[in-house]
């Protein structure tokens, strides 16, 4: 095994998932075109420039991209994480913060001319923020910093909009029968996401939150006298776990081809993203 390739373990977990052609021509081996895309991402080079011993950067490529719009690296983060919840690996205390990412201006180039399709957003989730053209990295992980779920928008969309949908992105399937896990014990966050509708929206499903109030919506409250009711519950030994998300951030961008998007479509990226964090998982089990 070479630096940035799959460890044996990793790829006894993700072997099975990846799609076999069971027609056609001979075809280069699945770990080390897989290990060509880890590659690629971790370094952040384009994909003309990966090193021969991967095979034709052009296979590489159209494997990525096909497990991309397949969904192959979400089914890969979905069968860890039931594998981990089925022996209680998982802590539900949830965290949920964003990070930007500066898009590159290979990524720039788009051409966003020709709509949307049924799996890339019309702005393939880049806007332009202070940082200039960026993405914005919404994450949901568990207390112990693995990344449960993710949500890409452009840079300049605010946090409390996407808090919900991030939530609702969690979908931890059962190994036996049942419905997937969707709901956390408790959720952690900052004050970017203190809203009234998103604590309402919490409350409703059962879930205990950690989010501090900012201080114009305290002073708000306060003026509204009886009126502006009491003020949200909030412990503070809770809130310091927040740092673990921000760790997991620390270790997604240690894969070059996160930290910067290269990638020109959202779907892309966000595989590499799937694909970064389920070898996070595959490390910590």
């Amino acid at each position: 095994m070479h630096r940035h390739e799959l460890t044996d373990r990793e790829w006894e977990l993700l072997a099975p998932l990846i799609p076999r052609a069971v027609t056609g021509r001979p075809r280069v081996s699945d770990r080390r075109v897989i290990n060509g895309m880890v590659y690629k991402i971790r370094t952040g080079i384009s994909w003309r420039d990966l090193p021969e011993p991967y095979g034709p950067w052009k296979t590489v490529y159209t494997r990525f991209r096909r497990y991309a719009l397949d969904g192959v690296f979400t089914r890969a983060l979905q069968q860890i994480q039931a594998e981990a919840d089925a022996v209680g690996d998982i802590n539900w205390l949830v965290l949920i913060d964003s990070t930007i990412v500066r898009a590159h201006q290979h990524a720039a180039a788009t051409g966003r001319k020709g709509g949307s399709t049924d799996d890339e957003p019309d702005d393939h989730a880049l806007g332009r923020s202070r940082g200039g053209l960026t993405t914005k990295v919404h994450l949901a992980c568990d207390g112990k910093g693995r990344p449960l779920a993710i949500l890409l928008t452009p840079g300049q969309r605010h946090d409390s909009i996407c808090a919900r949908p991030l939530l609702e992105r969690i979908r931890v399937p059962r190994t036996g029968p049942g419905r997937p896990r969707c709901r956390p014990e408790g959720v952690i966050a900052d004050k970017a996401y203190s809203s009234r509708g998103f604590r309402a929206y919490l409350r409703k499903r059962g879930i205990a939150h950690t989010i501090p109030e900012k201080i114009d919506q305290q002073r708000h409250r306060r003026n509204r006298g009886r009126s502006g009711g009491r003020p949200p519950g909030f412990d503070r030994e809770t809130y310091r776990q927040r740092n673990m998300i921000e760790r997991c951030f620390n270790r997604l961008k240690g894969f070059r081809g996160i930290a910067t998007r290269y990638e020109k479509t959202a779907t892309s990226y966000e595989a590499a993203v799937t694909l970064a964090s389920f070898l996070l998982w595959a490390r910590s089990v």
